[in-house]
This record gives C-alpha cells, sequence and structure tokens, in this order.
C-alpha cells in the first residue's frame, strides 16, 4: 500500500458491505447482480405513470421492513430510512462486528438527495384533498431529512445512552448533497477515523423511489424512455432508481483486534463545489475532485487500474466526465477499464456512490469488474473502455469511485487491495 504522508495515523478498512437495491439485497446477491449485468429497470409500479411519456424505474421490489425489524418497529420508519436501516443491519452482519464495550465510540453517517420524499408527497396530497387537518400526525413526524442518520441509530440500538452492535455509537449526521452524497458520507467517516474520534462507522447513501423525483428530473427532460445507456452514442438520459448502501468503516487497529474480514482500503477522497450550474457539470470541478482524491490517497494516475464512473447517461455528464478523465489520465485513460452500474441500477441519488463504493470494494478484492450494460455504439466523445455488457476478470490494485451533484457538488473516494 502506497504510504498516504500523514503520519501514523489510522488506516481505513472496509469491513462490512449492506446493500438494498432492484437488482439484489444483501452483499451476495447485489454482487453477483452486478457481474451478470442483471437490469433493475422496469415498468413503475409505485405510483399511476399514464400521464407520463416515460413509465420505467429502478424501484426496489418484494422489500418488506418486518423481514429486518418487528411490526411495530417498522412501522416507526418512512420507506427512505427502511432502505438504510436494513442496509445497515446487513452491513453489521456482514462484517461480523461482535458486542463491545462502550470506551469505542462510532458513527453513523448517511447521505441522501431527496430525504423522506414519500412522507412529503403524502402531507401534499393530505393537504391539498382536505387542508391541514387531514395531515396525519405519523407523517409529519417522519418529515425532517435529519432524521435519517438518527432511525439507523435507532432502529439499531445506538444511542447515547446505550450500547449497540460496536459500542457506543455518539455521532450520527446525514449529508444532503444530492448524487453525490454516498461519497461525502464515507469521507467524512474516513476522516473521523483517521483523527481517532471514532474507531468504527456506519457511513453509506439512501433514497427511496418517489413520483416527485421523477417528475422532477422529467420536468428537466432528461428521462431515458428505454434503458440507460452510459457512454453511448445514442444514450438519451438517466433512469431513477432506488435503493440504500452502507459500508462499514473500521481502523486497522480495531479490526485487527477483533481479528474481522477486510474486503479493501479506503485510501482517501477529494471534493470541490465549483458552482458553475445547478444542474450541468464542469469539467473543471470534476477533475478538481479526482486530482485532490488522488493527492489525498497518495496515488498516482498511473496507479489508478479501475474508475466506477458517475455515469448518468445523460449526453452532458458523460462528455464532461470523459474530458475531466483525459485531463487526469491523459492517453491512458482508453486503457483503464470503467464501468458505470447506473446501466443496472437506475440513478439511486443520495444511494448512487455508496451503491457503487460497495462495487469498488469488491472488485478490488475479487479481482472482477462489473459491466456497463446496454452499450451498443461507441461514442468519439467518450472513447472509454466501460467494459461493455460482460464483466471482465482483471486484477484491481487501486479503484476511484466518481461522484458528481447538482450545484457543482463533487466528491471522489479511493479504494485500495488491502495489503497488510
Amino acid at each position: 500500500m502506497k504510504e498516504t504522508g500523514r503520519g501514523e495515523r489510522p488506516r481505513v478498512a472496509v469491513t462490512g458491505l449492506g446493500a438494498v437495491s432492484s437488482i439484489g439485497t444483501g452483499r451476495r446477491s447485489f454482487w453477483e447482480g452486478l457481474l451478470a449485468g442483471r437490469s433493475g429497470v422496469g415498468p413503475i409500479r409505485s405510483f399511476d405513470t399514464s400521464d407520463y411519456r416515460v413509465k420505467i424505474g429502478g424501484e426496489v421490489h418484494g422489500f418488506r421492513m418486518e423481514d429486518f425489524l418487528p411490526r411495530r418497529e417498522a412501522g416507526k420508519y418512512g420507506r427512505a430510512s427502511q432502505l438504510a436501516i436494513a442496509a445497515a443491519l446487513l452491513a453489521v452482519e456482514d462484517a461480523g462486528l461482535p458486542p463491545a464495550p462502550p470506551e469505542s465510540p462510532a458513527a453513523v453517517l448517511l447521505g441522501s438527495t431527496m430525504g423522506e420524499c414519500r412522507e412529503q408527497e403524502a402531507v401534499m396530497r393530505a393537504w391539498h384533498r382536505g387542508g391541514p387537518g387531514q395531515v396525519r400526525l405519523r407523517n409529519l413526524a417522519r418529515l425532517p431529512d435529519s432524521l435519517l442518520a438518527c432511525n439507523v441509530m435507532s432502529a439499531l440500538g445506538m444511542g447515547a445512552s446505550g450500547a449497540g452492535p460496536t459500542g457506543l455509537w455518539t455521532t450520527g449526521c446525514t449529508f444532503p448533497t444530492a448524487c453525490a452524497a454516498g461519497n461525502y458520507a464515507i469521507s467524512y467517516a474516513y476522516e473521523l477515523i483517521r483523527r481517532g474520534d471514532v474507531s468504527v462507522a456506519l457511513a453509506g447513501g439512501c433514497d427511496a423511489f418517489s413520483e416527485l423525483a421523477f417528475a422532477g428530473f422529467g420536468r428537466l427532460m432528461n428521462l431515458a424512455r428505454q434503458k440507460c445507456q452510459p457512454f453511448d452514442k445514442n444514450r438519451t438520459g438517466i433512469v431513477i432508481g432506488e435503493g440504500a448502501g452502507i459500508l462499514v468503516l473500521e481502523s486497522l487497529e480495531h479490526v485487527r483486534a477483533r481479528g474481522g474480514r477486510i474486503y479493501a482500503e479506503l485510501l482517501g477522497y477529494g471534493m470541490s463545489c465549483d458552482a458553475h450550474h445547478m444542474t450541468i457539470p464542469h469539467v473543471d470541478g470534476v477533475t478538481a475532485a479526482m486530482e485532490a482524491a488522488l493527492e489525498d490517497a497518495g496515488v498516482a494516475p498511473a496507479g489508478v487500474s479501475f474508475v466506477s464512473t458517475h455515469g448518468t447517461g445523460t449526453r452532458m455528464n458523460d462528455k464532461t466526465e470523459c474530458q475531466a478523465l483525459r485531463r487526469v489520465f491523459g492517453n491512458r485513460m482508453e486503457h483503464i477499464p470503467v464501468n458505470a452500474v447506473k446501466s443496472m441500477l437506475g440513478h439511486t441519488m443520495g444511494a448512487a456512490s455508496a451503491l457503487a463504493a460497495i462495487g469498488c470494494a469488491l472488485t478490488v478484492h475479487e479481482g472482477r469488474i462489473p459491466p456497463t450494460i446496454n452499450f451498443e455504439t461507441a461514442d468519439e466523445e467518450c472513447p472509454v473502455d466501460c467494459v461493455p455488457n460482460t464483466m471482465r476478470e482483471q486484477p484491481v490494485e487501486i479503484a476511484m469511485n466518481n461522484a458528481y451533484a447538482f450545484g457543482g457538488n463533487n466528491c471522489v473516494t479511493v479504494f485500495a487491495r488491502f495489503e497488510s
């Protein structure tokens, strides 16, 4: 592992992975779906689409919170919180975390774009039908987006007065940085562990499928009608999705002391906020985030062997990301395998970069790169090796995970194959 140049501060290990997605729930099912190029996109079931020209989405079907919590407890939470809680429980189980004394503080850090959007819809519809008296207090109580991380802590027994699966959980924070929010949460977890503030963190993102998000993106005229085709010459836009991805991050000392398994090492991150345009990414901002991430990780561009792209499937986003990749990697860009998991999942917004981070951790762990599906025609403006349609067996030492959001909020994380 390359030196970070930041002294003897703790190294950060990825030890648990929890996913709830349209292609599979749980680490094993999610990973098998990615490698198989399984599409989770289909006709929307959660609301009537007869008035919309686009009728597809990446919904999570068959999800039951009662499979994770008792019915009475499950009913306390909105859809986004439910997805996050399930992913957190799966991640903690996957990490094999044993009980620990209260002297081991930890954090829950969660990113989201829309928060509890379905609860917002329920409140608005009730108010419209019959005035404020028709609004249910339960829906109002679920509204604050800041409760997402708190809800995970509560459901997992992680309060300031009680020990959860890894001890005393003292820090909870929700990040609202739109479609890069998962990476923001992971980056903050990295900082907390590196500073020695906590030994363990649950970090990732979540968003629920909602008509409000669907209609909002539709108004931007960038929804694909049939499929998401990142980097394809005939790409037509994004597909809205939902899901949750949670990573368990630990200091290397902590995981070694308990004899836990390590999937990957988180080497660093980079951020930028170019504020160029509300919806259009800027090549300078995207480039700056990647360069900052590599500098923080202590990795030269030549050391990167795989990039999980933001890859939304819109004409401008994919073109801009490829321009930034060219600036960072030069002519080598065309020979670095990249993928876009949104081709399978749709754009899961706050969960997008967290689910992609899970893919990065497993890619460096296993040396298998999931494909970009729906790729048909090469685009001279996007001259990348997008691992088209079929997974690839290839050792990966360093993986970079890109995430860009509205308002120019960009965040990139860097993962590496673990070496003791």
